[in-house]
């Protein structure tokens, strides 16, 4: 086997070195070539987890175990992944680890109620999209949960695929924010490699200034100030200054008064 091949069988990758021949470890037992003066790196992997941790999860808060059971079992019918929880503090515990997907959340509980999760998560700056069920809905409930940023306020029983369409539009959702999140983290780690006088620089730039004006503001020369302008458009690789102009908007750059 080439150098760089990885050879996975029974949930175990070999990256084998150059001059070096791996034939099977799962299944009939063939010739293993390994010399024992060279490292083989040896990598647990289990291939079957890939498209469960890459995927958003549909979180299902409700203290009716048949509730729980049948939710779960339609969202799997469809390949989407399910975790269910019979509380929301057991809810909380698991959001410590991070969230990425929708919430399927009861309102009536006992203890705290799907409210009182979705104004603990509003406060933490947790803006999973949330799909409230409830036996008892009424227009006081749906506003408040609205107003919260609830997508939507369905009532038991619901129609299948009207929550499934639901369920997609929050995945679609989150995905989304998870995306504008990643941009935006981007943008910011660009944003801190720019010196002081880059950033000054740019936030007087955003604003249409030309080089020579930005000099008599900075009291420096228009040739140190073009040097800085290519620094800042390199670092925060921007193709022209309206992609600049963007970029500031994104991060909320404080730009220069004039």
């Amino acid at each position: 086997m080439a150098s760089g091949v990885s050879c996975v069988a029974a949930g175990v990758c070999i990256v084998v070195p150059r001059g070096e021949r791996v034939l099977s470890l799962g299944g009939t037992p063939r010739n293993l070539t390994l010399n024992s003066r060279r490292r083989v790196r040896v990598v647990l992997e289990d291939r079957r987890l890939e498209p469960m941790l890459n995927s958003p999860t549909v979180f299902v808060v409700d203290d009716d175990p048949s509730v729980r059971t049948a939710v779960e079992r339609l969202l799997m019918s469809v390949g989407l992944p399910c975790e269910t929880f019979a509380s929301a503090p057991e809810f909380l515990r698991r959001a410590e680890a991070g969230l990425h997907g929708c919430l399927v959340l009861d309102v009536r509980m006992p203890g705290p109620s799907g409210l009182d999760l979705q104004r603990a998560l509003v406060n933490s700056g947790n803006d999973i999209p949330i799909i409230f069920v409830t036996a008892h809905a009424d227009v006081p409930l749906t506003v408040r949960a609205m107003k919260e940023g609830a997508l939507e306020v369905l009532t038991k029983p619901f129609d299948d695929q009207a929550f499934l369409d639901l369920v997609n539009a929050a995945l679609q959702m989150a995905q989304d924010r998870h995306q504008q999140r990643a941009r935006i983290d981007s943008l910011r780690a660009r944003f801190e490699t720019l010196t002081p006088r880059e950033r000054e620089v740019m936030a007087h730039v955003v604003t249409g200034m030309l080089n020579k004006q930005i000099a008599g503001e900075l009291g420096t020369t228009e040739k140190t100030v073009k040097v800085h302008r290519s620094q800042v458009m390199r670092k925060m690789e921007a193709d022209s200054l309206a992609t600049l102009v963007r970029m500031a908007d994104q991060l909320g750059v404080n730009v220069a008064r004039t």
